[in-house]
């Protein structure tokens, strides 16, 4: 069962070096998804899910920036970085609250040498559900890291954002076949995450169903072993004693 004490809530890259039109980084869409992802924000607060929002911060000379954005970057006024503070920052709807978790991730994925899985894992945490821009890399390889840890993973769809309509949908399709929970904002606003299949602890169940099966399986067997070996043992007995017997009265 799906309960929001085990889900983290994970806002990924709202900042406004991706959301404002001024940045080189920014991503079409991303600002348009501020209103949903705040009321989304707001409903896991209300819900007691854990809060984690996850930022970029390069270093000022660059040398932590990705070779395919390094150049437009440089270019661009080193937004995502002290040299820019103020795109460093998120939208006033999206600031962390005291109680809330910082995550400073160095690639696209919130998982990567950061040590989000071991602080998950620490505050019980089997299920994350994911906002934030950009579907295509930061929240998809954030989803697939996921999966690959074995976590339960939702995708609040008009809460993510890519440059076309064509890729958000290509997206968003690619990662519910692959195992994600899809949903919008009115759906977790409204519902939470009552509708989700609990697939981590279905698995589990059924691993444990197929243990015990086999271990009974098992037992049953050495039973069944040791009684046919028990059976044998008697009938070789019956006929010593019976020639003992035998000898007995010829003396």
């Amino acid at each position: 069962m799906i309960t929001p004490e085990r889900t983290a809530f994970i806002i990924i890259d709202m900042q406004r070096g991706f959301i404002d039109e001024d940045s080189p980084l920014c991503i079409a869409g991303a600002a348009a998804t501020v209103p949903a992802c705040a009321r989304a924000l707001d409903a896991a607060r209300s819900a007691g899910m854990h809060i984690f929002h996850v930022q970029r911060r390069y270093r000022s000379d660059g040398s932590d920036v990705e070779p395919c954005r390094f150049q437009g970057w440089l270019d661009g006024e080193r937004p995502l970085s002290d040299a820019w503070p103020e795109s460093l920052e998120p939208p006033e709807e999206l600031k962390p609250q005291p109680g809330d978790h910082l995550i400073t991730k160095p690639r696209f994925s919130a998982f990567f040498d950061t040590g989000l899985d071991a602080l998950l894992r620490t505050l019980g945490v089997d299920t994350v559900v994911l906002t934030g821009t950009t579907t295509p890399n930061c929240v998809r390889s954030t989803c697939y890291d996921a999966l690959s840890l074995n976590y339960n993973v939702a995708i609040v769809e008009d809460c993510t954002s890519s440059r076309s309509p064509e890729v958000q949908a290509a997206n968003i399709a690619d990662m519910e076949y692959i195992g994600a929970f899809v949903l919008t904002c009115d759906e977790f606003c409204e519902d939470g995450l009552e509708d989700m299949p609990d697939t981590l602890g279905e698995m589990r169940e059924e691993l444990r169903e197929i243990d015990r099966v086999t271990t009974e399986m098992a037992q049953s067997a050495l039973k069944a072993a040791k009684e046919r070996s028990a059976a044998k043992d008697g009938k070789t007995a019956e006929p010593a004693a019976k020639s003992a017997h035998e000898a007995g009265d010829q003396a």
